[in-house]
């Protein structure tokens, strides 16, 4: 079995401590590789993996991470054009996605990222995983939530609903296992 890509964007460091966690559930790399955030990497190195796990956070606006958006650190914002330049192509890849947001005080907007990022991946050929449902959220729109109603991956709230994550991040990898070549444990 050959190494899950897990690649992450953030700004608090929330996305990459959730990246941490998915990483030592399996704790082997030859499983689900060391979490790398996007400000460290170059294109060739996330279109190294056949499937990957990516995550990100939503800023102000609904924004993705970023020094536009007001981030503390280089983000999505800046590699998404790296990946442009490099003309990736994405065909064949499987992608499953997770993303951060706060229900509270972006209801609006709430993970929003989640959502660019699915339309920049897809529309490079990527073939997207592990669809979420809405229920038992609470927010007024989301650029995340796909054609069929549901999120088009993980959707988290660590600011108002950290009890929930567990559950969630279980239900989501079970979810993704078999189709992104993850042990069925957790």
């Amino acid at each position: 079995m050959s190494a899950i890509g897990l690649f992450f964007g953030t700004d608090t460091g929330k996305t990459r401590k959730i990246a941490k966690i998915l990483h030592k559930r399996y704790g082997d790399e030859t499983v689900l590789a060391k979490p790398l955030n996007v400000n460290r990497i170059e294109p060739q190195d996330m279109l190294a993996y056949d499937c990957l796990i990516l995550g990100t956070s939503t800023l102000r606006g609904g924004r993705l991470p970023g020094i536009e958006s007001s981030a503390q650190m280089e983000g999505w914002l800046e590699f998404l054009p790296k990946l442009e330049a490099a003309n990736a192509d994405f065909t064949g890849k499987t992608i499953a996605l997770y993303g951060l947001g706060c229900q509270e005080k972006y209801p609006d907007t709430y993970c929003d990222a989640m959502g660019e990022l699915y339309n920049f991946f897809s529309q490079r050929g990527a073939r997207c995983i592990g669809a979420w449902p809405t229920d038992g959220y609470s927010f007024t729109a989301s650029k995340a939530v796909g054609e069929d109603g549901k999120f088009v991956g993980l959707a988290l709230d660590l600011d108002r609903e950290n009890l929930k994550t567990d559950d969630r991040l279980n239900g989501w990898l079970a979810l993704i296992a078999a189709e992104i070549g993850l042990p069925s444990h957790t």
